[in-house]
């Protein structure tokens, strides 16, 4: 399997040494570089990388107003010769931290969990999706205030609307992330992902229970007991989408 990755960092002989140190994996295959987040972004998008190589520090927006940008995340790596924003680092819930210079036997361990997360992720879709559009093992970033997370889409299980933000459970998190619930809809794969109502979308594979409810419309219940209503405008679209 080649994993597709791009380089980013303005200085030129750390993209060299990156270069040079990932010869020993032949599985990882560099598709681009970039110098800043301006050209990383726009290359982020057009090759969809599974995994990206990001300095910190860099000319204009850093590496974190970087990734604030991405609307779907490949594996993270940073790579800096700044040891001060490694917890912050993680709280974005990066694969790795490495420092500047590189050492080849802590970049093997970067490598060595990069495959162990690959494999433990669902396989991919085929990448013939429409542009913009999130397949279910995508990592998607959200940002809380001052709090950031990595998360996959298909461990997310409820999308729930609140005024301009909406509230995103997973786990035992509920961050509130800035974006209208009409433009994710768009970008969520279909099989997966149920508009229940005005204000709720919710995760097919999370359903644990369905009941008859009000006037005709039905109540779902969640893993973790959580109920959403599924309108009655929505319930026969509900139902055919479930049955055989």
């Amino acid at each position: 399997m080649d994993i597709r990755t791009i380089l980013i960092d303005d200085e030129d002989l750390s993209r060299q040494e990156m270069r040079h140190l990932l010869t020993a994996y032949p599985d990882i295959h560099i598709v681009d570089e970039a110098v800043n987040a301006g050209e990383a972004l726009a290359k982020i998008r057009q090759h969809r990388p599974e995994l990206i190589f990001l300095d910190i520090n860099m000319p204009g927006k850093n590496g974190f107003e970087l990734l604030n940008e991405l609307d779907e995340s490949p594996h993270v790596v940073f790579v800096t010769a700044y040891d001060e924003f490694a917890v912050r680092a993680f709280e974005t819930n990066v694969l790795d931290y490495l420092l500047k210079p590189v050492r080849p036997e802590r970049l093997q361990k970067t490598i060595e969990s990069l495959r162990e997360s690959l494999q433990a992720s669902p396989e991919a879709e085929p990448r013939t999706a429409r542009p913009g559009q999130l397949r279910p093992d995508s990592l998607v970033f959200i940002k809380d205030g001052d709090n950031c997370y990595f998360v996959r889409l298909n461990d997310i299980f409820l999308f729930e609307s609140e005024d301009n933000y909406i509230r995103v459970y997973f786990g035992a998190n509920k961050p509130l992330h800035r974006k209208s619930l009409n433009l994710l809809e768009e970008k969520l794969p279909p099989d997966l992902f149920f508009r229940a109502n005005r204000r709720q979308i919710i995760n097919l594979s999370f359903i644990t229970g369905i009941e008859p409810f009000f006037n005709g419309s039905l109540r779902v219940t969640l893993r973790g007991g959580i109920r959403v209503e599924i309108s009655v405008r929505r319930t026969g679209d509900f139902k055919e989408m479930l049955s055989l």
